[in-house]
């Protein structure tokens, strides 16, 4: 709660994958709800705190960033809403819910509508663009100064703390809920949508033997879409499972609010759904990578998913 000039105390909903938002946030006086052990382990190791329960979370912070897997935004939500009380005068001051997950603007709007239900609730709609945070060299405080991807941010309230908006590099768009998550997806739908294309295009040069041959003419006539297929390629396995309802958000965006169809996008979730699913690169943690580190790697082991799909089918 923020009495007189104390500043809001934030948390965040679940510890991402990477942990590195996390380790951006825990900067910034930071208490963390998590679910799994796997999550609760990434915290630890980040040195961050963790709040006991749902409840004591909201209790004690007047921020709440939700970053969770799409399929589970509308359920983390639905989460908070139960347990802060909607009575008049029972908070010093609202909670901000900022919600920072890969979804539709339609999805965005419909948690909206649940979260306004409660008087005490102000929603941010909000994603991130740019990639993971990381450290870099530490400032004359002894805390290390950060790369920081885009918080974009819209809706009629903004975060309460003007520190922390710099920090975590906010752009809010505008007064509509929906923009900031249209924005968002829009901007994935060309970065996943093309790791999509170059694990098509690089697994299917592999069962046809000219994977060698399709990287050199890349470098000799594309060299940038070689770097960038490159790169996709060997970090998305992790993130595969997050990506396929990633893909449905998109799926919807586009048919609901540009007027295309739901099956391309559709089709480029199981793509993701093939990576998650059906191979070992489903198995992937960012921070204990095994498997999927080369090109080479990933294509066989997509390659050998398949058809060992294929054949059970069979």
């Amino acid at each position: 709660m923020i009495e007189g000039n104390q500043a809001p105390r934030q948390s965040l909903f679940n510890v991402p994958r990477s942990g590195l938002v996390g380790n951006l946030l825990k900067e910034s006086s930071t208490d963390f709800c998590l679910r799994s052990e796997s999550t609760q382990a990434r915290a630890r190791k980040a040195g961050v705190t963790l709040a006991p329960s749902v409840e004591s979370l909201v209790s004690s912070c007047s921020v709440i960033f939700s970053i969770v897997p799409p399929r589970d935004a509308k359920k983390t939500a639905q989460r908070i809403v139960s347990v802060l009380s909607p009575a008049p005068g029972s908070r010093k001051s609202p909670l901000y819910y900022v919600d920072m997950n890969a979804i539709s603007p339609n999805s965005a709007v419909e948690i909206n509508a649940l979260l306004s239900i409660n008087r005490n609730v102000r929603h941010v709609d909000g994603g991130i663009i740019g990639g993971v945070p990381y450290p870099k060299e530490r400032g004359a405080n002894g805390k290390p100064e950060w790369h920081c991807p885009s918080f974009i941010l819209s809706g009629p309230d903004e975060i309460p703390d003007s520190a922390l908006s710099a920090a975590l590099n906010v752009h809010h768009l505008d007064l509509r809920i929906g923009s900031a998550t249209g924005l968002k997806m829009c901007f994935a739908c060309t970065t996943k949508g093309f790791v999509s294309l170059a694990i098509q295009s690089f697994t299917t040069a592999q069962e046809l033997g000219v994977l060698g041959e399709l990287r050199e003419y890349l470098r000799r006539y594309n060299p940038s879409t070689l770097t960038l297929a490159e790169k996709g390629l060997v970090t998305m396995p992790p993130k595969a499972y997050r990506w396929v309802h990633e893909m449905m958000e998109i799926a919807d965006t586009m048919a609901e609010n540009g007027g295309f169809d739901k099956g391309l996008f559709q089709e480029v979730a199981e793509v993701y759904r093939i990576v998650a699913e059906d191979s070992e690169l489903g198995k992937e943690q960012p921070d204990a990578r095994v498997r999927g580190k080369t090109v080479n790697d990933v294509t066989e082991l997509l390659a050998e998913g398949m058809k060992a799909k294929k054949l059970k089918s069979e």
